[in-house]
């Protein structure tokens, strides 16, 4: 089974992968896509749409996890998140992967034992969980593997 976490974003978005055998994580990796803030917001969404095709096209996941908006004071912020996650979502769809969605409190209960944790901890605990050196990777990178890491400590408990 192939998990796909992913830390969404119109400007730059993160995704981790999570490669299992049953219960075992075999393999992980993560890395971020950056969107030119060039582009108008759908042009945007047209590059948030081809990369989520590209991954999903590579690494072929089972299941997606997502995690969902932090709503700030900027609400227009959050509507253009919004739309970048609906893009995201749809061409997950598309291909018929289920998708499970995450709030970041749950991402970092289940990763730091905290829904409050910072991201430094976050970044900290995915590193040793996993056994793997990401301290070159993005916050986003980093993030999205603690979403698929989320998704895989409840999946393990339904296999």
């Amino acid at each position: 089974m192939t998990i796909l976490g992913i830390d969404p974003g119109s400007y730059n978005f993160g995704y981790g992968i999570l490669q299992l055998n049953k219960r075992q994580i075999v393999a992980a990796g993560c890395d971020s896509v950056k969107i030119s803030r060039k582009l108008i917001l759908a042009e945007r969404l047209t590059e948030i749409y081809r990369e989520m095709n590209r991954i999903i096209k590579e690494y072929k996941p089972d299941i997606a996890a997502i995690e969902t908006i932090f709503y700030g004071k900027n609400i227009k912020s959050a509507f253009t998140l919004g739309h970048a996650r609906g893009t995201m979502m749809l061409a997950l769809a598309n291909q018929n992967i289920e998708i499970r969605e995450f709030s970041p409190r749950e991402v970092k209960k289940a990763v730091v034992g905290n829904g409050n944790a910072a991201k430094e901890q976050v970044k900290y605990m995915v590193k040793h969980i996993l056994n793997i050196d990401i301290t070159q990777k993005t916050q986003d990178a980093t993030d999205a593997l603690a979403v698929a890491l989320c998704e895989y400590n409840k999946e393990k408990y339904r296999l």
